[in-house]
Order: structure tokens, then sequence, then C-alpha cells
């Protein structure tokens, strides 16, 4: 049974459409009212105020944690300076993505994993003969994504620690209020923003205490349905959505490699060996047989297909994540995963797996979609991913 969150005093009394949805074992606001558009406009033109708890936190510390990073990230950990972060894949023995997250290095033998799904198990195997302590820190650890581009002055306002000077993808520590706080300069919108990861018995305190300053920045509590059609647009992939985990895929087809999901940059193979290596060595020499790629549907063949049946388009305002058809003359060649209509970019925007050769930006495609009651196919395009990351999300 699902639970709430450490917020959860505050967000059930704001969340007035009573629009829940779980998130690994606890309640998280959907959307507070009727409609996502006032909390995506906070995204991207002021600030909101994103209630991220659910990620699953571990504590890696000990002589041998370093070892165990190199051992289990596609990433060379060992280039990461304490109170920094970095974005990685982890795989299993052939290769295939399990997950992909945050790994915070606190201190030279300190680390923090953050993940959507459980990995305490995949950790622990992987520490044989380390001098190390795995702790499963997610029921002590809350968390918000403040994220905005009044984000940086709303922690000024409350935050004793150097926010000006925080580099994208580094950490700082200090207090809002009385409260101890990590800041980190991350998040899952692609614009500027900030996670604060805070003692669970101590949340609610930061909470009001950020929606107190922010009031004159325009801070907007936000479900996780307007931050689903921001990531969308940053181009961001999302676990057994666009991609299926390697553990719970059912068979081979259904699994992917870094390079497949775009995230070979993230693959060091020079740094030793870590699990899956030999098979992305292959894979890497060979090339990937499948990209994830952006997609865009223009307005006019939208219009033109519903028209013929005397209707006006109606495209999803959430990120729809049903996956339909690509198709080129040959047949079909891959898979639209995530898909929404942009309201900044006035577009139907969408990520998409397709074969390798079909990857290239401006290859003209074909999207499914049905009308009235037909499946019918739509002129697309495959774009460069991400649709939208402001220059402010690394300044």
């Amino acid at each position: 049974m699902a639970v709430g969150t450490p917020f959860h005093p505050r967000t059930s009394a704001l969340n007035k459409s009573l629009n829940w949805r779980h998130w690994s074992g606890y309640f998280t606001a959907g959307c507070y009212h009727d409609f996502i558009q006032p909390e995506y406009a906070a995204i991207r033109n002021k600030a909101a105020l994103i209630d991220v708890s659910p990620l699953y936190k571990y504590s890696v510390e000990g002589p041998g944690a370093t070892a165990l990073m190199q051992r289990v990230f596609t990433r060379d950990v060992s280039k990461c300076s304490p109170m920094q972060a970095i974005y990685t894949p982890w795989c299993d023995s052939g290769g295939q993505v399990m997950q992909e997250g945050t790994v915070f290095r606190l201190d030279d033998d300190s680390y923090q994993v953050n993940a959507a799904e459980p990995t305490m198990r995949w950790l622990r195997l992987n520490s044989a003969g380390l001098d190390l302590t795995i702790a499963d820190r997610s029921a002590a650890v809350a968390a918000l994504a403040l994220q905005g581009p009044t984000s940086r002055r709303i922690l000024n306002a409350c935050f004793d620690g150097d926010v000006d000077g925080l580099r994208f993808f580094h950490l700082v520590a200090g207090t809002i209020g009385s409260v101890p706080v990590t800041v980190s300069r991350t998040g899952y919108t692609g614009d500027l923003g900030y996670e604060v990861w805070i003692p669970a018995d101590r949340a609610i305190a930061v909470w009001d205490a950020l929606l107190d300053v922010g009031q004159p920045h325009g801070i907007t509590p936000c479900g996780i349905l307007a931050m689903d059609v921001a990531r969308v647009e940053a181009g961001f992939i999302l676990i057994d959505v666009d991609y299926i985990s390697a553990e719970r895929a059912l068979i081979p087809e259904h699994t992917s490699s870094p390079y497949e999901l775009g995230l070979g940059w993230a693959v060091k193979l020079d740094k030793g060996n870590f699990v899956g290596r030999d098979a992305l060595v292959a894979e890497s020499a060979r090339g990937a047989g499948r990209r994830v790629v952006g997609i865009c549907i223009d307005w006019e063949p939208l219009e033109e297909i519903h028209a013929a049946d005397n209707l006006m388009p109606d495209l999803p305002q959430l990120a729809c994540r049903e996956p339909v058809p690509v198709y080129a003359a040959e047949g079909q060649v891959g898979r639209v995963t995530t898909r929404c209509w942009s309201t900044l970019l006035k577009k139907y925007i969408g990520i998409a797996t397709v074969e390798a050769c079909y990857a290239s930006p401006g290859t003209a495609v074909e999207m499914e979609l049905t009308v009235n009651f037909r499946r019918r196919r739509v002129p697309a395009a495959v774009v460069q991913l991400p649709h939208f990351r402001p220059p402010r999300m690394r300044e």
C-alpha cells in the first residue's frame, strides 16, 4: 500500500484535483489542479517545486567505495571530485542497461547513488571482497526539485551556501532555516534548476521556507505530469517507458545498450574493467543496431488527416507513454515511446527508438496515429535531441 512522502501533510492539502500517482510505494502529486499548464509554465518561466522523494537513495562508504563505483558504473568515477555529481548508466554482464541515474561523490570514500528503481541487490552483489558499507537511505532523505528560471533567486533568499558559485552537476552543503541540506545543481526538466536533499524528519520546514521566500518569484508546487512533459522536451529517457530495464525485459529484443540509448558518451571503455565492458567493447566496434532519437510531426499533416473526418486535431497535453509504430517505406522501423504536444515549441514531439540507418536528423518517417478509431500514418521527421534545452540550464 502506498504511503505519503515526508511532504504529504503539505502536498495533500494543496492537491485540489486529488490526482495522485504511485511512485516506488509513495503517493506523489500528478497535478495539483485540473490542468497541468500552469505547473508546466512555472518550470519554463518561473519556478516549480516538485516532490521527488520517492527516488531510491543509497549511501556507499568506506575504502572500497570508489572501487565499487568503478566496477558497477560505465562512467569513470575516479575523475569525479568530492561534491561533484555524474549521470551514468549501469549494465548487466551483457552490456544491457539495468538503470541510469546520478551518483554524488560526497567525499573521497563517500557516495550517494540515486536511482528510480531498487538497486541495493546489484550494489551488494558487486561489492564482494571490498571494504565498504552500503545503506538504503531512501526513507531517511527527502528530496525537492526546484526547477525554473527564478530558482536561483529563491535559493539565494533562503540558503546560506554559495548558490551563485554552484556549477552544473556540483553540490554544496548548507542550511535552509536551521535545517542542514545538500543542494545539487541537477534536475529532470532540462532547465535551470536544483535538487534539495533534506533529512526526512525536517522536510516540512524546508518546504515552508521555500514557498515563503519563493512567492515573489512565482514559485508553484508542481506535479510529476508537468515534469514529464518538460523531460520529453529535454530529451531525457525514462525507465520502463523509453527503455526496459535488463532486469525486467522478457526477451533480448526488449533490452537496450547505452549506445542504443544515446549514452555512448557515458561509457568509458579505457577506465579498466566494469560490469558489461566486454560486450560494450564489441558493440562499440560494430555499431549499435538501434538509436534513441527525437521525432517531430508538423501541424499541417495532422490537421489534414483529422479534417478528412471533419475533426480537429486532439493531441495529448500530457506525455503519452503508449508506444506507437514508426514506419519507413520498408515497413516498421521503430517505435515512438513518449510523445506530447509542446505548448512551448508549438510542435507535436516525441522520443523514439529506430533502426540505426533511420536515425540521422532529417530522415523522413511516418508515425502511426489513431483518428476516428482508425489507424493512420502521419508524416514525421527524425530530429536531434533535445527538442528544447536553454543555455540557462548550464549557466
